[in-house]
């Protein structure tokens, strides 16, 4: 399998199906291309060539078969490989954690325009700014706070619903690299939460190459200007 994604400072969006395979332990051939929205761009050719949206991420299987979008590529990925277990075994659970992906994969809009991810920058009086003027945002990160909260005491941690790391935790690991770059209010379990994830060996390794990349892109800072 290829995994074609964008920056990994900047890709929220790849970072999901990456960190996924990733602490699965599926193999997988990374393709990363620069984030480029020019239609001229080798990043759209690319993209287009195999499959119609020109984004990040897409998975191309060994017999070609392009899956574009993060969930239907987790999807895929928990068809393929069943005894990885990335969605709970318990129905109730399993309900539980497809509802709350799919909130992340649809909304906390104001979250995502506000906080971008950007793993090099560390930006609390950002964060601040926002949360003071963003009543929208606000209520985001107090949904991201109450989500990590519930699910981690009926699960018992210390993922979102259980022991393993599942497609539930992929999907919220680029909201964890948010809380730290704009310094985020959680409560002490949600937090603790957060510093797991981004302990994980799997982010660890993503995050190296992120900080090794020193690639400007305007589009995903408009917070600030490009820094010395």
């Amino acid at each position: 399998m290829q995994l074609f994604i964008g920056n990994k400072n900047y890709s929220s969006w790849s970072l999901r199906p990456w960190i996924l395979l990733t602490e699965a332990g599926i193999p997988f051939e990374e393709r990363r291309l620069r984030l480029s929205w020019e239609p001229d761009s080798d990043f759209k050719r690319t993209l287009l060539a195999l499959a119609p949206t020109g984004r990040v991420p897409l998975l191309v299987d060994g017999d070609g078969t392009a899956v574009w979008d993060s969930l239907a590529i987790s999807e895929t990925i928990a068809e393929r490989f069943p005894g990885k277990h990335l969605w709970p075994e318990d129905a109730k659970a399993r309900a539980r954690a497809r509802s709350v992906t799919a909130e992340m994969h649809s909304g906390f809009g104001a979250l995502r325009t506000a906080f971008g991810m950007n793993l090099e920058a560390r930006l609390p009086e950002v964060g601040a700014r926002v949360l003071r003027e963003d009543a929208a945002a606000r209520a985001d990160v107090a949904r991201v706070d109450a989500l990590f909260s519930e699910a981690l005491a009926a699960s018992g941690g210390p993922f979102l619903f259980g022991l393993r790391f599942g497609i539930a935790d992929a999907f919220y690991a680029p909201v964890c690299t948010r809380v730290r770059t704009f310094s985020l209010p959680l409560s002490a379990a949600a937090a603790a939460y957060v510093e797991r994830i981004l302990a994980l060996p799997s982010f660890l390794a993503w995050e190296r190459d992120a900080l090794a990349e020193h690639d400007w892109v305007a589009e995903d800072e408009p917070y600030r200007t490009k820094p010395a």
